[in-house]
């Protein structure tokens, strides 16, 4: 089924006529679909999945398995074990961060980042630092270059990767220039070891994404920005990093227990959930996920680049604006344009030492 792109199924759209939402990259329009799965949720049988076993609370322990399920088929996981409901990419990576960079970094050990990255992508890594230091573990923060078109430059890491390296973090797509990573040009040449961590915030749900393509360790993505609700997303955590974790969020339903005064056995993906989870926000991400699905990425993406690179002839054709970077005459990878306006401030600057 091939799904019509149209503002009709977009309520606040149709509530808005004379509205051109040029947003996206910051929160996507809701379609009906996705109001009407949220409202369902919470208007209908509410439970708490798993917490019971009376039909309401199994029927959402179901939904949270269904979605989980189509989750792993829409990013290209190897299973519904690899899926973590988070409430963002920022609480994804700072789980990153949390869960695997306190339990597997040592004194001296490095991480390979982009200091133009989103902060998403920044201060978890920031924080992890400053935090391990605490308890007199000093680790290094590398930064590494991009090209002209802002996407991450794989041979400028290819150059600092060393003996020390053990993750290196991403934009697969950029927040601000729309550039694409993939580091696919480093492929067989990293150690095994090396862990691979991408915010994909600005590509699922509008180009195809296959983690396991990407070689992806870890990736992040908020529902919000690909037509879902606000307060939801997912974190990809490939299965063999798994022994590598620690809880992020002990507690109930935080796959773990406590035996001999210890927390055990920690089995994946609850280990890094934790409390009762949004069911309605959850039950809209899957309806999400399925409106993507009927329409065709492959159809989003091209109306996306098809969008951009009129925005793009358009914008050239004005004294005085200049494209944040030049962009490539041959057109973009995805929808997101930036441009300076007389009030931008400079950006923060990142150094590579504590």
């Amino acid at each position: 089924m091939t799904a019509p792109l149209a503002k009709d199924q977009f309520p606040a759209l149709v509530a808005n006529p004379g509205i051109v939402y040029l947003d996206s990259a910051a929160t996507a329009a809701k379609p009906q679909r996705v109001v009407d799965a949220v409202t369902a949720q919470l208007a209908g049988q509410a439970a708490n999945p798993g917490r019971g076993m009376y039909p309401w609370s199994t029927r959402a322990a179901r939904m949270l398995t269904a979605a989980r399920e189509r989750a792993a088929r829409f990013v290209g996981a190897d299973g519904p074990d690899e899926i973590v409901f988070v409430s963002g990419t920022t609480a994804g990576l700072n789980a990153v961060a949390m869960s695997w960079g306190l339990a597997n970094l040592r004194d001296g050990d490095e991480i390979l980042f982009s200091p133009v990255g989103h902060a998403s992508n920044v201060y978890p890594w920031v924080h992890l630092r400053q935090l391990l230091a605490r308890f007199g573990t000093d680790i290094a923060l590398v930064p590494y270059a991009v090209t002209a078109t802002g996407a991450a430059d794989p041979a400028d890491i290819a150059a600092k990767v060393s003996p020390r390296t053990r993750l290196i973090v991403a934009t697969h797509i950029h927040n601000l220039f729309g550039s694409m990573t993939t580091l696919a040009e480093l492929t067989g040449t990293l150690d095994p070891s090396i862990r691979l961590c991408f915010d994909c915030s600005q590509s699922v749900g509008h180009v195809p994404v296959d983690v396991t393509e990407l070689g992806a360790d870890f990736a992040a993505f908020s529902g919000h920005k690909m037509f879902g609700v606000p307060g939801t997303g997912v974190l990809y955590v490939r299965r063999r990093v798994h022994p590598e974790l620690v809880p992020f969020l002990p507690g109930g339903g935080s796959g773990v227990r406590l035996a001999d005064g210890a927390l055990r056995d920690l089995t994946m993906p609850g280990g890094l959930e934790g409390g009762t989870p949004d069911v309605a926000g959850i039950a809209g991400l899957a309806a999400a996920i399925e409106f993507i699905e009927e329409i065709g990425l492959d159809r989003i993406a091209a109306h996306g680049r098809a969008l951009t690179r009129y925005l793009v002839d358009r914008l050239r054709e004005i004294p005085g604006v200049t494209l944040l970077p030049a962009w490539p005459g041959g057109g973009t990878r995805s929808g997101t344009g930036s441009w300076p306006s007389a009030s931008t401030a400079p950006a923060p600057t990142m150094s590579a030492s504590p």
